[in-house]
């Protein structure tokens, strides 16, 4: 819900602050709507229903996956598409990945966000009704800053957001932002906060000419200023910095590649996620033994690397395949 708007008409009502403390501790919870909110006088309901919504968003379609993932499309009040994805694992998870932005004004090359028309910033309440919408189906435990649009660009909305998580089941240590390496919203995140947020780095290629190719913020914001950024952040926390890495055939996934960028990394402040490209209709993915010769370079270098788990391929809902279609091209619900 608009969190704003609500504060607004509680004082327009001239009521005290707790019962926006009481509104939000129900929608946190999981309530399907201000009518499950017994604790409110009925008139006050009434009037909430009629004059705030209780999402700023609109579900507009909704796939689901072979594997248990979800992914949503909403639409803001101005109608600019936004898409949020649900990832079930059987350990227990329930992670959800948002949108920081309607689309994505960096066009990375291997992402298809970057394809759509760039629509806007999201405010915070828009970020939280996306984790709002699942939560109300179930209950969800851990967040990454890592669906449609760069977080940094739009980082006041993404820390308030991230600061209500907890509120609704998600802790600092199980949030994690990721970034292109847009420096100012980095430096503002590394020097500036303190909770415990994750903070990963979609690094992609140590060479910055195959760098710049695959992400033209790298021109703007060289890698090696983010990287100072990046230690910094583990040498003030103790936390290392997670660096995403698609995996492309041919362009970034040689064994020469790898100990680049062991080298460039190092063996404290980072640890790598390698991750197997999820088509989008530019690039070729690694082969298996592709990704398992690059993971033993950097194992033996002792640069910490995992494979990551994809998700949601088959409902284009895996990393870096969010796109939401335009307003006439509506999918059906699914």
């Amino acid at each position: 819900m608009d969190l704003k708007r609500l504060d607004e008409r509680l004082d327009e009502l001239g009521l005290p602050a707790y019962r926006g403390r009481q509104v939000w501790e129900w929608a946190s919870g999981g309530a399907p709507g201000y009518e499950a909110m017994t604790n409110l006088p009925l008139a006050l309901r009434t009037a909430l229903a009629a004059d705030v919504p209780f999402s700023t968003l609109t579900a507009e379609a909704e796939q689901r996956s072979r594997d248990g993932t979800v992914k949503t499309l909403f639409r803001t009040h101005d109608g600019h598409p936004v898409e949020a994805v649900l990832m079930r694992y059987r350990d227990g998870r329930r992670s959800v990945c948002v949108s920081s932005q309607s689309g994505c004004p960096l066009t990375c090359t291997f992402c298809a966000t970057g394809r759509m028309a760039f629509g806007r910033n999201l405010t915070a309440s828009e970020i939280l009704d996306q984790v709002l919408h699942f939560r109300r189906s179930e209950p969800v435990n851990h967040l990454v800053f890592m669906g449609m649009g760069e977080p940094f660009m739009n980082v006041d909305a993404v820390l308030d957001a991230a600061r209500r998580l907890p509120d609704i089941g998600i802790t600092h240590r199980r949030t994690t932002i990721s970034t292109v390496g847009w420096l100012p919203g980095l430096e503002r995140f590394v020097e500036e906060v303190t909770e415990p947020i994750r903070l990963a780095l979609s690094l992609h290629a140590a060479d910055p000419t195959v760098r710049s190719e695959l992400m033209p913020v790298n021109d703007r914001y060289p890698l090696p200023d983010v990287l100072v950024l990046c230690r910094r952040h583990w040498e003030r926390t103790n936390r290392r910095v997670f660096v995403e890495y698609v995996m492309l055939a041919g362009v970034n996934d040689s064994p020469a590649q790898a100990r680049a960028l062991a080298e460039l990394l190092g063996r404290e402040a980072f640890k790598v996620n390698l991750i197997p490209y999820n088509p989008t209709g530019l690039f070729d993915g690694s082969s298996r033994a592709a990704i398992a010769a690059f993971k033993a370079e950097l194992d033996a270098a002792r640069v910490p690397a995992t494979v990551r788990l994809t998700r949601g391929r088959d409902i284009a809902a895996a990393c870096g395949q969010l796109v939401a279609p335009a307003r006439e091209t509506r999918p059906a619900l699914a």
